[in-house]
């Protein structure tokens, strides 16, 4: 609004409250310059469950369970589990279990039965292991990396820890793991989002 001024009749065209004049950087100083008063934001004050804060030694922990090592090794000791289970189910109803190729007709002996039981759960155990580090860490390393949560970190490190499986195998065994654990990975991702 403009004021008349009191001298000579004339308007001004600067705002004014009070006898003082507003200039822009002013208000701009106090917007977002120097000036500007820090709100809070907890839940609270916005209308949300207020939440108390957390003493560092909650940071420290929940930083600790963020990391690369700590995800990497959950998902060795979780496939480890897994792997060891689904290794012992396969052998139970596997009809071949204990028994000898040089003398099929000798009937095994439950002794027989559950080392070969055993052995085949603890392969599985470390092949399951091993798979579930391999895709946690290099899935939290391209996840740090990129700077992005979001599905083509499983599809990467899909690929990635298909590619070194199947790599082993030849080149051409490597491209098809890739190809393979990606699109899985990605199916994976797409049914849990």
């Amino acid at each position: 609004m403009a004021a008349p001024d009191s001298q000579d009749g004339s308007t001004s065209a600067s705002p004014s409250v009070d006898g003082q004049q507003f200039q822009y950087s002013m208000i701009l100083e106090h917007l977002i310059g120097e000036k500007r008063q820090i709100k809070e934001l907890s839940p609270g004050v916005m209308g949300g469950l207020p939440v108390p804060f957390k003493t560092d030694e909650q940071k420290m922990i929940e930083r600790g369970m963020e990391s690369c090592g700590f995800k990497a090794v959950l998902a060795c000791v979780g496939g480890f589990v897994l792997g060891g289970a689904f290794g012992v189910f396969t052998a139970g109803i596997d009809t071949n279990v204990g028994f000898d190729p040089k003398d099929p007709l000798k009937t095994p002996t439950a002794r027989e039965v559950l080392k070969d039981m055993g052995q085949r759960g603890m392969s599985y155990a470390k092949n399951f292991a091993i798979v579930g580090a391999m895709f946690s860490c290099t899935e939290c390393i391209i996840e740090s990396h990129r700077g992005v949560s979001d599905w083509k970190n499983a599809v990467y490190s899909g690929c990635v820890t298909g590619g070194a499986i199947g790599f082993r195998a030849g080149l051409k065994a490597g491209v098809l793991g890739c190809g393979g654990f990606a699109a899985f990975s990605a199916a994976i991702e797409y049914y849990l989002r």
